[in-house]
């Protein structure tokens, strides 16, 4: 993923959200309705999760230290995870806790009967924009996988973030919508807390599944499937590498990738042809995958495995 690319989603639903929140407060002020307060604070944990991204993705920008000697490009992924925390307790735990209280006392919208209507409507409009910014910068990165698989395999957590929390969002207001119409139309408020109950729930979920895939980047992923294969086609592309004993990958951060391998050379060469051997290797890793910026070869002699000694015949 470009930094270009999912900046410009994050600040795209970071506007829509700092405005849309505001109206959603207004409109609760006005209504009392449960389901519009769920959605403010659901738009103001949203707001957050974007600056936080934001601010992740500008402390990943550090240079390394002798305390950090790779860096800190997993900055990203650390904040990656504290939005799906966020997102989990003050959006979907507080929608479940407000739905609960509006069950309790299930009260109609008893003014100003309009606004949340509108203000829901427009909510959606705006957020569909914001939307299709993350569809569209998901796009250029994406290629032929699904939108399943780009969430569950990319390696730069701000697009997958930004994409699940619009949908969120999205699904948000429209259940919200439910709710309130319903509640204007019967005069019972149980269906507002029903509409922010699944409000809750659908926050609760899209935290999970965040927190499940930002935790496995903290602990450490390889590198994609395409990348390996450009990788090994790269060290085997030159006469001097017999073959790859075995190789190893990993993610420094989503555009930051270390390669080490261990691999087969010819057993007459000098120290001095093994180390010009590894300098072009390295080159041309680097020109396969750009990304690769950590590379440590280590050359060694390739031995057969010896076969198995044969069973004793039975007696």
């Amino acid at each position: 993923m470009s930094a270009s690319g999912g900046t410009k989603a994050i600040v795209a639903a970071l506007l829509a959200n700092l405005g849309i929140a505001v109206t959603k407060f207004i409109a609760w002020g006005l209504t009392a309705s449960s389901s519009m307060l769920a959605e403010s604070i659901h738009s103001v944990a949203d707001s957050g999760n974007q600056a936080l991204l934001l601010l992740g993705g500008r402390r990943a920008q550090r240079r390394a230290t002798p305390q950090h000697p790779f860096g800190y490009g997993r900055e990203r992924y650390i904040y990656a995870f504290i939005v799906s925390i966020v997102l989990f307790s003050v959006g979907g735990l507080f929608a479940l806790y407000e739905a609960w209280h509006k069950f309790e006392d299930p009260h109609a919208i008893e003014s100003w009967h309009w606004v949340p209507v509108v203000v829901l409507s427009v909510a959606i409009v705006l957020e569909s924009f914001s939307f299709r910014t993350a569809i569209v910068e998901s796009n250029h990165v994406r290629g032929k996988a699904s939108w399943v698989q780009f969430v569950r395999r990319a390696r730069a957590p701000e697009l997958p973030v930004v994409l699940l929390e619009d949908l969120g969002a999205l699904l948000g207001l429209i259940f919200a919508l439910f709710g309130v119409v319903l509640t204007l139309i019967t005069g019972n408020g149980v269906w507002d807390a029903v509409g922010t109950a699944a409000i809750g729930i659908l926050l609760v979920t899209i935290a999970i599944v965040l927190a499940l895939e930002t935790k496995s980047l903290l602990l450490g992923e390889s590198a994609t499937l395409e990348d390996q294969a450009r990788i090994e086609a790269a060290i085997t592309a030159g006469p001097e590498v017999e073959r790859i004993i075995h190789m190893k990958t990993l993610h420094l951060g989503p555009e930051e990738l270390l390669v080490a391998a261990k691999i087969a050379i010819l057993g007459h060469e000098t120290g001095e042809d093994i180390a010009r051997h590894i300098n072009s290797t390295e080159a041309r890793i680097r020109e396969a995958v750009p990304i690769a910026r950590v590379i440590y070869l280590e050359p060694d002699i390739y031995q057969v495995p010896a076969e198995p000694a044969p069973a004793p015949a039975a007696g």
